[in-house]
């Protein structure tokens, strides 16, 4: 039982960004080093966040729920901030790329940095949110003998910071922040890509609205957590942010409605066939 948890929960978190990476990415050299660049930068955002929750929490000598969402604040901003320095970097490969080519023009679009990049931060953030989850699921223990939730590994677990037997002597019932597992990493990998061509394109554009968007998007999704173990009222509003964040990135990267109806259809396009005339004419006969 444990193993089919395992693999079921992972193959829910995972799949679509497997597909994804094996689709769109993995054929590509160039798509795969902007992939490792992107989680390089992500990492480089949970460092900052964890510095900053260690000399937090040293100052203060207290972990309540106040520091806690500010600190929940502070890993949002600090991931926006990597994700900046990471649209910056690639701008300046993308012209290095469009300078050493032969027809000036680079091999990989910023839209598909944008879309790799931010798929890649999507990937790595989910992984660090699900990794303790999914070894807890594998086993030994059977899910919600104790009275909790039967959907734990598919929706969202409680991350408690100290042990069950010390609660029960000290009669405590406080939970730390629930961590995104299952079907909210699924959403927070999509999330992720979504926010990435948004906020390259709201970068090169210069626009300041899409950017709060993408922040404040990214806030609202991190606080929704906050509402676990209740799933139904956070589980619902992310898909649903997902959703209409995934609309707006796929206008925002030129999508129509008519390419989609062309791309159901499977017609495939006449091609186009050039017919050229000679400008000399016969002689007519006598």
């Amino acid at each position: 039982m444990g193993a089919a948890v395992f693999f079921g929960c992972a193959a829910i978190a995972f799949g679509p960004a497997a597909a994804l990476v094996l689709l769109t990415v993995a054929a590509e050299p160039l798509r795969v080093i902007v992939l490792v660049a992107g989680a390089f930068f992500w990492l480089l955002s949970l460092l900052a966040a964890s510095l900053l929750w260690f000399v937090s929490v040293q100052l203060s000598g207290r972990e309540d729920a106040a520091l806690l969402l500010l600190g929940a604040a502070a890993a949002v901003l600090l991931q926006e901030l990597c994700r900046f320095a990471c649209f910056k970097l690639l701008k300046k490969a993308d012209e290095g790329l469009a300078t050493l080519s032969e027809d000036g023009r680079s091999p990989i679009s910023l839209r598909q940095m944008a879309y790799v990049s931010g798929l890649s931060f999507g990937i790595i953030s989910g992984v660090f949110s699900i990794v303790n989850i999914l070894a807890d699921s594998a086993g030994p223990g059977t899910v919600g003998i104790h009275g909790d939730s039967p959907y734990y590994f598919i929706t969202s677990g409680e991350a408690r910071g100290r042990g069950r037997e010390e609660e029960e002597e000290e009669g405590s019932g406080s939970e730390a922040p629930c961590l995104p597992t299952a079907f909210l990493t699924m959403a927070l990998v999509l999330l992720h890509t979504f926010w990435g061509v948004i906020f390259f394109d709201a970068c090169e554009r210069r626009r300041a609205g899409g950017l709060g968007l993408v922040v404040g998007s990214h806030l609202l999704a991190s606080g929704l957590t906050f509402l676990n173990p209740w799933y139904e009222a956070s589980l619902g509003p992310i898909f649903i942010l997902t959703l209409c964040t995934g609309l707006w990135a796929f206008g925002t990267a030129g999508g129509s409605f008519r390419n989609v109806l062309k791309c159901l259809s499977c017609k495939q396009e006449p091609e186009g066939r050039v017919v050229l005339y000679s400008a000399l004419q016969v002689p007519p006969e006598e």
